[in-house]
């Protein structure tokens, strides 16, 4: 809830802007504008406006030069980003910084969604609708598999498992894994597989993503073709977050964060591979802020292979199409990600400069379980 008093003193000085990833896919931008329209409510008087990393219109530029033309002098910029990974660690505040220097605009980053009691909530719920639907589950005799959007970070990949837990023990489900849909690894086919091995005739499966698109139907896909070789047991599929009204409230939360200047607004560096010696990930320390998305930046391309929900026409096409390039150009144990999802080793910067290339490979990209499984489709062995 806005303070009384703020009305008179930001008047029109001050904006928001919520920064998205961006999306091919139509449902996902129709359900981000969804979410952005739903946070303008909580804050009649402030023009809220939002934009895109790469592959949707408007463009985070764009957006910011809307602003600009409203006389806005103060934006709180809010990643609409789960955790802090390379996109909200480095890619958008590199382009508001930039922004603000040549402009002048004062830009306030806040934090990330993150893990907080809203954010759970939200997960929780999604997880009982499904026990609403089928009044014969019970939660004791289910198995819950989060999947996570996956990452080189692997703060961001922990943070993920820790929401698996929070769910399992909010809701008092029998058991609970951790998958993940790209980058990392257990992928969602390598995990289902051995998840399955454990007994449960009930395996809820839930995308702890905020939209739709390509990568939740990835995860649909893979989740039917380990079901075809295992009848007995039951899948059934959570909703996504998208505009759970917990959601909401918590965009709310970090924008309030910045408003009240409650100073508590800065992400988590203690485990972060950029600033600290974390195990594994040594060689990522001290890379300097930089964004690579300029030559997706503000494109508006959408995919004409579906309709509102994605099928993911394009990303087996994709799969087949680039496969050889793919071996031929990588190293062995090197994958290079689907433009819907990619991920790169980015940084972010604190109180002083860094050094960095984008030569560093993900040093678990040899892993079984893990993104060489996605170089092809393939069936599910028994």
């Amino acid at each position: 809830m806005i303070l009384d008093n703020l009305d008179s003193k930001l008047n029109n000085q001050i904006a928001i802007l919520i920064c998205g990833h961006g999306s091919r896919n139509k449902l996902a931008i129709t359900e981000f504008q969804e979410l952005t329209k739903l946070i303008q409510k909580r804050y009649p008087s402030i023009l809220v406006e939002f934009g895109f990393l790469e592959f949707a219109k408007p463009s985070l530029v764009d957006a910011l030069d809307k602003l600009r033309k409203h006389s806005i002098k103060k934006i709180i910029a809010i990643p609409a980003m789960l955790f802090a990974a390379g996109h909200v660690k480095n890619d958008i505040p590199s382009l508001l910084i930039n922004y603000s220097s040549k402009t002048g605009i004062e830009i306030i980053y806040g934090r990330e969604l993150g893990i907080n009691n809203l954010m759970i909530s939200a997960a929780c719920e999604r997880v009982k609708d499904v026990f609403k639907k089928n009044n014969t589950l019970k939660p004791e005799e289910s198995l819950l598999v989060v999947v996570g959007r996956g990452s080189s970070d692997p703060d961001a990949n922990s943070n993920v498992s820790k929401i698996t837990r929070m769910i399992v023990e909010g809701i008092g489900l029998g058991w609970g894994e951790t998958v993940f849909s790209g980058v990392t690894f257990p992928l969602v086919e390598s995990g289902l597989k051995n998840v399955v091995r454990l007994g449960y005739k009930n395996i809820i499966i839930f995308p702890y993503f905020l939209f739709s698109g390509v990568l939740v139907t990835r995860i649909k896909r893979q989740s039917d073709l380990v079901a075809i070789n295992n009848p007995h047991i039951s899948f059934i599929h959570a909703k996504y977050l998208s505009s759970q009204s917990y959601v909401v409230d918590t965009f709310v939360e970090r924008i309030e964060e910045v408003l009240n200047n409650e100073g508590n607004n800065f992400m988590n560096c203690s485990t972060c591979k950029y600033r600290s010696n974390l195990f594994g990930f040594e060689k990522e320390v001290g890379m300097i802020q930089e964004s690579h998305h300029d030559h997706v930046e503000g494109l508006g391309l959408s995919c004409d292979l579906c309709d509102a929900e994605c099928n993911g026409d394009c990303e087996i096409q994709n799969e087949i199409q680039t496969h050889n390039q793919e071996k031929s150009n990588l190293g062995e144990g090197e994958y290079l990600e689907h433009e819907h999802e990619h991920e790169h080793d980015e940084a972010h910067q604190h109180e002083y400069n860094h050094h960095h290339h984008h030569n560093v490979i993900y040093p678990n990209s040899k892993h079984p379980l893990g993104p060489v499984t996605l170089r092809l489709p393939k069936e599910i062995k028994s």
